[in-house]
């Protein structure tokens, strides 16, 4: 075992499999999985991610994918597990770098076609529909599809027969013993596969910290039938906009109860079209209305399926709860249905919309005070049910922080697998699977995430994200320095400007120093000193400061003071001079670091 950072392929040799984990391990969502021998590389899941508040201005996140760029030749397909986006989302930015095969069930690459054909990908993408049961050649690799039970339809596990022994890739499932489409996890192959002898499992962990069997998907359509009995004005019902099993189950209770259907928010009305059409949503057409005549109804006859679960600024709920969507409003005695996890990390802007739903007369329920919600990811026992089918020789898991990783590596241990059998990686980290061994080599040294600002081609480079960060936090301080120089007409000098720089800073009304620059014979540039102007935003308030400023006006005065007249002529050292001093006053001062924008103008 190594910790040497791997620049290229020379490790991976003929007799092994490395398995390279470039997002979904130590985090929720990003996955991306990549599976490697000597000849042959092929891909699973293309997620993203959302980015947290404390990443001022960044749309999304993609995983790296430098490793796939410099092994382009070997890529034998993408194989995409089901259609959330956190396994799908970046497959428009993958595409538009590779020119690879994509390999799904019909609802996943149906889904994903949309955000193709929005990035303008879609008519060059390689798009291979497969079904459960099937098996594709992909060099080295031959990858059988299994049906599991998720929150979506058409989701897989993907078995790979490999030169060494068989690995079991299992993306997100559970053990849904009464699913809404009637279709059960098909334990009869992953049976069979572990008689057969499974050399690896790489398995879900999203639920590993919580204990028993994740309830069916029909287990919370009692609470909503109450809710729905219960609610005589407006129902709101938010939740995923791919999350088509619940969205199956409103569309049935607002039959029920006779309440005509208005869908809000743009991906939800693309996937309940797109799974409408492919016929894995059951809609009575009669039952559908524009969201835009919903006020043409009385409000018990209306239901409101919306975007939003997660707090997202944009999204339909968003709007509305700040009442600023242009034609439905939540008033005084409506319900909301909040029917989705709170994703880690979005605490925040969850609790911000609920506060401004409650402050318009809303009732509002979700996971935390009603059972509105059921995972699609398996608990510890469905875990541990995956393993015990599968008996597989080494475990890694994968999907979710690193604590989410180390519970399901002791569930592991708790069945039956060596300690020593068990890896527990992140991502980035280069794994060398033997029929022996199983350990972590080293690490890809271009592995990590791309911020993306607006389009999916303006990648954010981490020094802007740092930025913004601090701007946010400290402002910013912005020396003004104009330095006056003239290469003359030889007039004379006095010692005194001999012997100093010239700063003439603009004073706030916009005028310069009254002195006047002299240079001698030679045309050597003098300078005679003046005074310095500093604007701050964000940082202290000028007017209440002033002391604090003036002590910065000196210190950025003595630091060109104290430059040669070779380095005023540079711009830049004059402000990385600058920008020192004063980071080290501000800190010692206030006990805190704002951006220092030294702006330098010669006149």
């Amino acid at each position: 075992m190594t910790d040497s950072t791997l620049a290229n392929n020379e490790e991976i040799v003929d007799g092994n499999v490395s398995i390279i984990p470039l997002g979904g391990l130590g985090e929720f969502g990003l996955n991306m999985m990549v599976y490697e021998t000597e000849n042959d590389l092929i891909v699973i899941d293309t997620g993203f991610m959302l980015p947290n508040s404390d990443m001022p201005g960044v749309d999304l996140i993609f995983p790296d994918i430098h490793y796939l760029i410099e092994r382009k030749e070997k890529i034998r397909g993408i194989l995409l597990t089901h259609g959330h986006e956190d396994h799908t989302g970046a497959l428009a930015y993958v595409l538009r770098q590779l020119d690879v095969p994509v390999y799904g069930t019909q609802l996943t690459l149906a889904i994903a076609s949309g955000r193709l054909r929005e990035y303008g990908v879609l008519g060059k993408a390689q798009l291979n529909t497969i079904a459960p049961g099937d098996t594709v050649e992909l060099g080295d690799f031959s990858a059988e599809f299994i049906h599991v039970t998720h929150s979506i339809p058409d989701s897989v596990a993907i078995a790979l027969r490999t030169p060494i022994g068989i690995i079991v890739h299992t993306g997100d499932f559970k053990f849904d013993m009464t699913p809404i489409d009637g279709k059960l996890s098909d334990v009869q192959t992953l049976a069979r596969l572990g008689s057969e002898g499974v050399l690896m499992l790489v398995s879900d962990s999203t639920n590993a910290e919580r204990p028993g069997q994740t309830p069916s998907e029909r287990s919370i359509y009692d609470a909503i039938d109450h809710i729905f009995q219960r609610t005589e004005q407006k129902l709101f019902l938010c939740t995923f906009s791919s999350s088509l099993h619940r969205i199956q189950q409103f569309i049935n209770l607002a039959n029920r109860h006779r309440r005509l259907i208005a869908i809000s928010g743009r991906s939800l009305l693309n996937n309940v079209r797109i799974a409408s059409e492919l016929g894995y949503l059951d809609v009575n057409p009669d039952y559908l209305i524009d969201a835009r005549d919903a006020a043409m109804f009385k409000p018990h006859e209306v239901v409101i399926l919306s975007t939003g679960s997660q707090g997202e600024p944009r999204s339909a709920m968003s709007l509305m709860a700040l009442d600023n969507h242009p034609f439905l409003k939540v008033e005084q005695g409506d319900t909301v249905v909040i029917s989705a996890r709170i994703i880690p990390g979005n605490e925040k802007a969850i609790g911000n919309i609920v506060n401004h739903l409650l402050r318009r007369g809303a009732k509002i329920y979700h996971e935390r005070n009603a059972d509105v919600h059921v995972s699609g990811h398996g608990s510890s026992e469905d875990l541990k049910l995956m393993i015990n089918l599968l008996h597989p020789k080494f475990f890694m898991p994968m999907h979710g922080e690193y604590q989410n990783l180390m519970r399901h590596a002791e569930l592991a241990e708790a069945v039956g697998i060596p300690s020593e059998n068990i890896t527990v990686a992140e991502d980035g980290e280069l794994i060398h699977l033997t029929p022996e061994t199983c350990e972590v080599f080293g690490r890809e040294g271009r592995s990590g995430r791309v911020l993306v600002d607006g389009k999916p081609e303006i990648e954010l480079e981490d020094i802007v994200l740092r930025d913004r960060i601090q701007l946010s936090e400290d402002g910013i301080v912005i020396p003004i320095i104009v330095l006056h120089s003239d290469t003359g007409d030889g007039s004379q000098q006095s010692a005194a400007s001999s012997q100093q720089g010239d700063i003439v800073a603009d004073e706030a009304s916009g005028t310069a120093d009254s002195q006047e620059p002299t240079v001698d014979n030679d045309s050597k540039t003098e300078l005679n000193t003046g005074e310095i102007e500093i604007i701050s935003r964000g940082f202290v308030y000028m007017d209440e400061s002033e002391e604090l400023i003036e002590e910065a006006k000196e210190i950025t005065r003595r630091v060109i003071e104290n430059l040669s007249d070779e380095q005023k002529h540079e711009t830049e050292i004059v402000q990385d001079e600058v920008r020192g001093a004063l980071r080290k006053f501000f800190a010692k001062q206030m006990q805190r670091t704002p951006l220092i924008f030294p702006v330098v103008m010669r006149v």
